[in-house]
């Protein structure tokens, strides 16, 4: 029995246990604010409620409560995976790229069932240019269906997953643009399915207006229109101003370009989409005004 007990141990310090029930967390935080679930953390002082507080701090874009909140579950459980994705997200979030990637990769290969640290990595990816591996990534996380993640981030795969696709096409010639350019907008409209009034739902669907051209459903009136509806949703969503003021200078408004793409470095200095088409670098799609 006692060598029973000592192999049984030694099996967990090999293989962790993942406590914390996720999925049910993730979408738990949708209905709270950071005020509410920290009192409850605070009084409880449990792994999950701390959990779910950074996860609503993460929400309302209080990256230091965040950090502190995935902290306290560390400090509780010094092998959640939950609470090390946690940590890397917020790197993530400040532009600490480099660290983030790393910490993410790891933790996929400690649990490749754990798809918030895919959505997080796939976005480093998308940001480095390399839409090619960000469609790896979502289509793997959508290939285990809606029963495994949590509501938000399976949308948020279908909408990495089009808006790579999209840089894929762009960057084709005709037969890339009709394999990839296809698989846009109905994975936006399975987004929009899931989650209607989401901030990141228009988003997509803004951006898709705006940069696809008019023969397969471009419309600048579509683009403003949702992306403004982005904004209301979301009033900290940084791309969504440079999408929109991508807008107006299509429609030949270059001072509310000039205010929508400063708004957007105003809310996040290193907004890599901001700084690309204001540098016009260009990597993710430049706009001039129409003729």
């Amino acid at each position: 029995m006692k060598r029973f007990a000592v192999l049984f141990f030694s099996f967990l310090f090999i293989f962790p246990v993942y406590s914390l029930e996720w999925i049910s967390l993730h979408e738990k935080a949708d209905r709270y604010s950071s005020a509410s679930a920290k009192n409850i953390a605070e009084r409880t002082n449990v792994s999950d409620d701390w959990y779910v507080f950074a996860l609503v701090s993460l929400n309302e874009y209080k990256e230091n409560d965040a950090e502190a909140g995935f902290n306290k579950v560390l400090a509780l459980d010094p092998a959640s995976v939950e609470g090390r994705w946690g940590v890397a997200e917020v790197k993530r979030r400040r532009h600490e790229e480099a660290s983030a990637k790393k910490e993410l990769q790891d933790i996929i290969r400690m649990n490749d069932q754990f798809f918030p640290a895919y959505l997080s990595l796939a976005y480093i990816y998308f940001n480095e240019g390399n839409f090619q591996d960000t469609v790896r990534l979502m289509g793997f996380v959508l290939n285990h269906g809606r029963e495994k993640i949590d509501i938000d981030n399976y949308a948020r795969a279908h909408l990495l997953f089009a808006g790579a696709k999209g840089m894929i096409a762009h960057r084709g010639g005709p037969v890339v643009k009709l394999i990839h350019g296809t698989q846009v907008l109905p994975n936006i409209k399975r987004a929009q399915k899931l989650l209607p009034n989401s901030a990141m739902a228009y988003f997509g669907l803004g951006a898709f207006y705006l940069l696809a051209p008019s023969i397969a459903g471009g419309d600048l009136d579509k683009a403003e229109e949702a992306l403004l509806a982005a904004i209301k949703a979301d009033p900290k969503l940084a791309d969504a101003y440079v999408r929109l003021a991508q807008a107006y200078k299509a429609k030949g408004d270059e001072a509310k370009y000039n205010y929508y793409l400063e708004k957007a470095l105003a809310i996040d200095p290193k907004n890599v989409l901001a700084n690309d088409i204001k540098s016009k670098t260009c990597r993710f799609i430049c706009i001039d005004a129409k003729e």
